[in-house]
């Protein structure tokens, strides 16, 4: 019966509310006369009520509908709803004072009635909003559920976004939460009471606030909180055995309000997150708005990223060149649905091909291209060097050559830090695409621009999509050597750093990001297991299985003759220019890639020796693989 009722009236909503309306202007303006005459209305004026009630119904619903009143949910009524209802009320007040001066002379009218029916009909029209909206928060959730039924939440912060969700959860029933208190780390809100609900104490308080309030979820509301933030957070829960969840991040919200829906699951991202980073918009809205744009490996994981991030900026025209035909479908599609406005050109092919590449540079004519394609996985690499030659290095070549070609005005280049002193083949061969990249930047009218950072979370083929899998199958995860660390970011943070550097390159630079810290990956597989409500050792082993071919212990971002300075951007600083003579590397680039197409992996490793001196070949590293290094420290921005 109620639901039947509940569902009639929501779809007579507008009527509804236009008899409301009526009735609430109706009862101001007899309550304004009733007050100017002590509340007694004297029979002279009575017609004078009857005859002005047309037009002041008229001018006042017409006034409400041009300022949109008919149209907000009283249950969401806010300061911005209230700003509203002094505009109506305002201008139908205006128009009914200059009716009543045209049409009566204001007889039988006091001045007076008119202001106080302003006010009384303004103080009516919010209050039953505010009433309504404090009803559905604070008492309608009892008639579909008792307390009893509802989880017990503590909401962690008490800034806008946790107050948000304290007003979402208490205004919809249907989530069955029942906020039981705040917690925030301002010891000046403490015993403070907002939106109805005390703040209870600080995320130290948080193992005896779970037990003594019997809270059954967190939901923790910091929109870019540091991952070390988030950390103690979830390990307090984890002590407390409690479920815990987490806010996006501001982007995630959108219009003022939260919904529900948008509190996910703490994932590895958060744990290890830093704080959000700041793009100089204006700068790279400048050399990629309207601009023809190229991405080589646009459905890779960075690719992609890069695809979506710069779609943002209105290119003339996206042209996405990969050789993986489902990867390019998908990217085209996603691309399609959330920037229609943007004109995608979706082309498959591959980058070792010269006769397609130069074609397809030919006939779209890009100004910006970003050279993401590459083989990444270090292992498969080290067993099929001819193919990382071939893509890493063949591919770039041919790109870039393409690129300089037709005039491209910027040509990002996107490395990896284990081009840095590489032990295995696929970090020396990105070395050679940086080496051959530096060179062209010498005598090009093309700005040549390298990027290099770490390892991405969630890329395809990172560590994190392994050990989920080993935790779903049970375990056990599987670690190469428990000392092995990595840089590490996520994928969009990586590729908002790609579109910064890009904008910021003269020529021939490698740009290096702020990894933070190195991680190691012991660790990383530690926090996953727990992410999935399991005990690291207990529910899920942890087993050593020995360094890979190629693989080093640790990582590092620099070489020891590369100076770095910094940018304007606090996460960028930008290393010199190697100086290569480029007729000089495409000789050593031919021998390279004949080495390859003719299979002979011992000359493949020496030609890779000549053109990168710090290469160690596999054999020789084993003996140097505990050499520690020196993080990368990015300069103060203004130093030299």
């Amino acid at each position: 019966m109620m639901s039947s009722l509940r569902s009639f009236l929501n779809r007579q909503r507008i009527w509804v509310v236009v008899l409301l309306n009526v009735a609430l202007i109706v009862a101001a303006f007899v309550a304004a006369f009733a007050l100017r005459f002590d509340l007694s209305l004297p029979l002279e004026f009575r017609p004078r009520i009857f005859s002005l009630l047309p037009a002041l119904l008229v001018i006042k619903l017409t006034s409400f509908w041009l300022v949109g009143l008919f149209r907000g949910w009283w249950r969401y009524a806010s300061m911005a709803d209230l700003m509203q209802l002094i505009k109506g009320n305002l201008l139908a007040s205006l128009f009914f004072t200059f009716y009543i001066m045209l049409a009566y002379h204001f007889d039988h009218v006091p001045r007076s009635v008119i202001v106080a029916d302003a006010l009384l009909c303004f103080l009516f029209a919010g209050g039953i909003r505010f009433a309504t909206r404090a009803f559905r928060e604070n008492y309608f959730p009892m008639f579909v559920g008792t307390e009893t039924t509802r989880r017990r939440v503590l909401i962690v912060g008490t800034g806008e976004a946790g107050r948000m969700i304290a007003r979402e959860v208490r205004a919809n029933a249907r989530y069955k939460m029942l906020p039981v208190g705040f917690v925030d780390d301002d010891a000046r809100k403490r015993n403070a009471i907002l939106q109805g609900i005390a703040v209870l104490g600080t995320t130290a308080d948080l193992p005896h606030l779970i037990r003594h309030y019997e809270v059954e979820e967190i939901i923790i509301a910091i929109p870019g909180a540091t991952g070390k933030k988030i950390r103690a957070i979830v390990e307090q829960c984890h002590l407390a055995a409690v479920t815990f969840k987490i806010l996006p991040d501001v982007e995630g919200l959108f219009n003022g309000r939260i919904a529900l829906h948008q509190i996910r699951e703490v994932d590895l991202n958060d744990l290890l997150g830093r704080d959000t980073i700041s793009l100089d918009q204006a700068q790279i809205r400048n050399y990629l708005q309207g601009k023809r744009v190229l991405v080589t490996g646009a459905g890779g994981s960075i690719g992609s990223e890069i695809c979506r991030q710069l779609a943002r900026f209105k290119p003339d025209k996206l042209i996405l060149f990969e050789n993986a035909e489902t990867p390019l479908f998908h990217i085209e599609q996603e691309l399609a649905r959330l920037v229609p406005d943007v004109h995608l050109v979706p082309v498959i092919g591959d980058v070792r091909n010269r006769s397609r590449v130069q074609g397809i540079f030919d006939t779209q004519m890009p100004q910006v291209v970003f050279h993401a394609a590459a083989y990444k996985h270090v292992p498969m690499m080290e067993a099929n060097p001819a193919e990382a030659i071939n893509n890493n290095v063949q591919g770039t070549r041919l790109v870039a050559d393409a690129a300089e070609t037709i005039g491209v005005e910027t040509f990002v280049l996107i490395s990896t830090d284990k081009a840095v002193r590489p032990t295995n083949v696929m970090g020396a061969t990105k070395r050679v695409a940086e080496l051959y990249v530096q060179s062209l930047a010498a005598t090009s009218k093309t700005r040549f621009v390298t990027t290099r950072f770490g390892n991405v979370l969630g890329s395809n083929g990172s560590v994190v999509l392994t050990f989920q899998q080993q935790i779903k199958a049970g375990g056990p995860v599987t670690v190469t050597h428990p000392e092995v660390t990595r840089f590490f970011m996520t994928i969009p943070e990586a590729a908002q750093l790609v579109l910064q550097a890009g904008s910021m390159g003269r020529g021939g630079e490698i740009f290096l990001f702020d990894m933070g810290q190195p991680v190691t990956i012991v660790h990383l597989a530690q926090e996953l297991i727990r992410l999935s409500g399991l005990r690291p050792h207990e529910d899920i082993e942890i087993v050593y299985t020995g360094l890979r071919p190629g693989e080093k212990l640790y990582e590092e971002l620099l070489l020891a003759d590369e100076d770095t300075l910094p940018t304007h951007h606090e996460k960028i600083c930008v290393a010199a220019a190697a100086q290569r003579n480029v007729a000089n590397m495409n000789q050593r680039l031919d021998l390279l890639v004949q080495a390859a197409k003719n299979l002979d992996k011992e000359r493949m490793h020496r030609e890779l020796q000549n053109l990168v001196q710090e290469y160690t070949p596999p054999a020789v590293a084993a003996s140097a693989r505990a050499a520690k290094v020196i993080p990368l420290k990015l300069p103060v921005a203004g130093s030299a």
